[in-house]
């Protein structure tokens, strides 16, 4: 959704063993990244909406839930139009309670190249989003999907028995996440993927937060399956 921060929430290829062998150390500070526990993470995920507010945040927060404290795997967020340091929505905290994850201690951050640079697999909550992030850094084209998007294809690899089967045999969640990617990679543009785009609930009722993280949900279902299998 387009306006002010205010008024709105506001491609090169690359191997599986490059993404695997990637290493950064956690950002003093992060909440389930974990804060300076790791020093082998591995990969990164970097999900972007406009404000960091609602709908990044609560992908993030889910997605961290469903991997635990101890993943190699970093789960970020950030806005393309975010006022740094935010709290998110107060109705985001409260579905991301109900939904059992933790809200605390967030505060939004404003998309950067070198969060782009550094990020393994980009999740936006829309084509517009990916559309900003692909011109802002285009080598991250090959490994920036919606989330709607990400969800298809990897419920195409489930349903494709044999390469689910490889990557529930692989024991690292890194090395899982590196597949995954090159696998949804492969099969863009050869699965269906209708409704791309999850609407921004930023100034609408707890309801309409709750709708938007049902969809957040059900678009992290499949990959988290197959990270967590």
């Amino acid at each position: 959704m387009k306006g002010s921060p205010q008024t709105a929430e506001t491609g090169q290829s690359m191997s599986n063993a490059s993404l695997a062998d990637r290493t950064f150390a956690p950002r003093l500070g992060e909440v389930g990244g974990v804060p300076g526990s790791r020093a082998d993470i591995r990969f990164r995920i970097l999900f972007v909406c406009t404000g960091n507010l609602c709908r990044s945040p609560i992908a993030e927060r889910l997605t961290r839930a469903a991997l635990g404290a101890d993943s190699p795997v970093v789960v970020e967020s950030a806005g393309v139009r975010a006022v740094p340091g935010t709290p998110m929505s107060p109705e985001s905290a409260r579905v991301l309670a109900e939904m059992g994850a933790d809200p605390g201690g967030f505060a939004s951050r404003r998309l950067t190249c070198l969060m782009l640079e550094e990020a393994d697999l980009v999740l936006t909550a829309t084509r517009e989003h990916r559309s900003s992030v692909v011109r802002r850094h285009p080598r991250v084209s090959d490994r920036a999907f919606t989330i709607i998007e990400f969800g298809v294809l990897a419920e195409a690899l489930i349903a494709a028995a044999r390469p689910a089967t490889e990557i529930a045999h692989r024991l690292d969640a890194a090395d899982r996440a590196s597949v995954i990617v090159a696998e949804a990679r492969a099969l863009r543009g050869l699965v269906r993927v209708d409704a791309l785009d999850i609407p921004d609930p930023f100034g609408g009722l707890v309801p309409v937060y709750r709708t938007a993280a049902r969809r957040i949900s059900v678009g992290l279902s499949a990959p988290l399956k197959l990270l967590t299998a």
